[in-house]
């Protein structure tokens, strides 16, 4: 499978007034009747305006990760957290068997986010929150791994990883080893510009990378992000946002 192009299946709002988001489903790419693939649910892309408030909601069976590139949020939950997030000091929300939470943009800045909601192992887990302040807010031309079953300094309950890094443009980064057959990897373009082949991808495009297995060329300075997932591992398809909407 040649890598490719995963279009959002929803768009909501308005960028430049309040909210706005774009959802990508991965498996929109297959007609096997699951709107994600393996632990990856669903991707969603925000640009949130300063002063914006997204009230309490709820979120069962999700493990949410919010990885920030730019703006200040104050999040807020019923676990009794009252913390802020940044590009720096991001979150991981293991919603469990019963979350809420809301958000604040803080500051004269928009948010500018990806909302990465991943399934769990199993439905009904313990709910919790994870803070960490990493040492820096982007890894120039390295992967960084942010979330993982284990090692990373976010804990997913579910066979997943995300990494991220900042490429500088000329710069070659090699795509991490294949563990096994069952693995994929899902790429975004957060800014910049990047090749994988002869293949350009631009900001705030999402792809499935297939079979391939050439580096991630910059042709600008490029923010991007690395998705993989093991489809032959168990995962628990009824969350609330990361679940099977194919099927609903």
């Amino acid at each position: 499978m040649q890598p490719t192009k995963i279009m959002p299946s929803i768009t909501r709002g308005d960028w430049k007034h309040g909210f706005g988001i774009k959802v990508f489903y991965p498996g929109s790419l297959s007609n096997e009747g699951d709107s994600g693939i393996g632990a990856i649910g669903r991707i969603d892309r925000a640009q949130i305006q300063p002063g914006h408030i997204i009230g309490m909601h709820p979120h069962k069976d999700d493990e949410i990760f919010t990885y920030k590139r730019a703006g200040r949020m104050l999040h807020l939950d019923t676990v009794g957290n009252r913390e802020e997030v940044t590009p720096r000091r991001l979150m991981m929300m293991n919603a469990g068997h019963s979350f809420q939470h809301e958000e604040h943009v803080l500051g004269d800045e928009p948010t500018q986010a990806l909302q990465i909601f991943l399934r769990p192992r199993e439905g009904d887990l313990e709910p919790k929150v994870q803070l960490h302040e990493m040492d820096a807010e982007r890894s120039d031309d390295a992967w960084r791994l942010l979330v993982a079953p284990q090692g990373a300094a976010f804990e997913v309950r579910s066979q997943a990883w995300v990494r991220d890094a900042h490429l500088h443009a000329g710069h070659t980064l090699a795509l991490p080893d294949v563990i096994a057959p069952g693995f994929v990897s899902l790429l975004f373009v957060f800014s910049g510009k990047v090749r994988v082949g002869d293949l350009a991808i631009d900001a705030g495009e999402l792809y499935h990378l297939g079979d391939s297995e050439v580096g991630i060329a910059a042709v600008t300075d490029a923010d991007i992000v690395l998705f993989t997932t093991d489809t032959t591992a168990p995962v628990f398809k009824g969350g609330m946002f990361s679940g099977n909407v194919a099927q609903a």
